[in-house]
């Protein structure tokens, strides 16, 4: 009996010194145990800089360390055909071509109401000014013609024989139209319009 119970510890005793150690140091499920220095070794799922971070590990900022957004896109609101010009600016060019003698010419009108007749051959022609009631006249038709919702050619109505041509440009549009087809707008536009000669 004695033999028997030597052996159970001679064999035991090895066995649980293994799984022991095997225990301590192999397993996932143990905890760490103090290192040198007292303190547990902890590992950081934070790569350190310069460092890639691996599939499925996330990034965290530390305490005291904040996200900045990304910064938001700006847009710069693009000028319409409906704010005034600065007087020196280009209010309205219309140029008048055709007609029985078949001549064209252009009238420029500035911001400030002074406008420029030109020829043909873009010389200048002549030189003026409206009247303050003339020139909000003017701006009025503008408005209310709304050439953004013109079409750029105008050609609905019937053909006049020996009939002008014009070409409207006015808050970055251009609309060409003629006797006979001209928009009820750019009539009061025309109206509106001192003498081309």
């Amino acid at each position: 009996m004695r033999a028997i119970r030597a052996a159970v510890v001679t064999v035991a005793l090895p066995v649980a010194l293994v799984l022991g150690g095997c225990t301590s140091e192999g397993s996932d499920d143990a905890p760490a145990t103090p290192g040198a220095s007292g303190t547990v070794p902890t590992v950081s799922a934070e790569p350190s800089p310069g460092e890639t971070p691996s599939p499925g590990q996330t990034r965290t900022p530390s305490p005291g360390q904040t996200r900045s957004p990304s910064p938001t896109p700006t847009t710069t609101p693009t000028p319409t055909g409906s704010q005034a010009p600065a007087p020196g600016e280009t209010l309205l060019r219309v140029t008048r071509s055709g007609g029985f003698a078949g001549r064209t010419s252009s009238l420029v009108i500035k911001g400030d109401g002074s406008f420029t007749r030109f020829d043909a051959k873009a010389k200048q022609t002549g030189t003026g000014r409206l009247s303050a009631a003339e020139l909000t006249a003017l701006r009025t038709a503008l408005r209310e013609a709304d050439f953004a919702h013109l079409p750029r050619v105008a050609t609905s109505g019937g053909t006049v024989f020996d009939g002008f041509t014009y070409a409207f440009v006015h808050g970055g549009y251009e609309v060409t139209t003629a006797d006979g087809s001209i928009p009820p707008g750019l009539t009061a536009v025309l109206g509106a319009l001192p003498p081309f000669e």
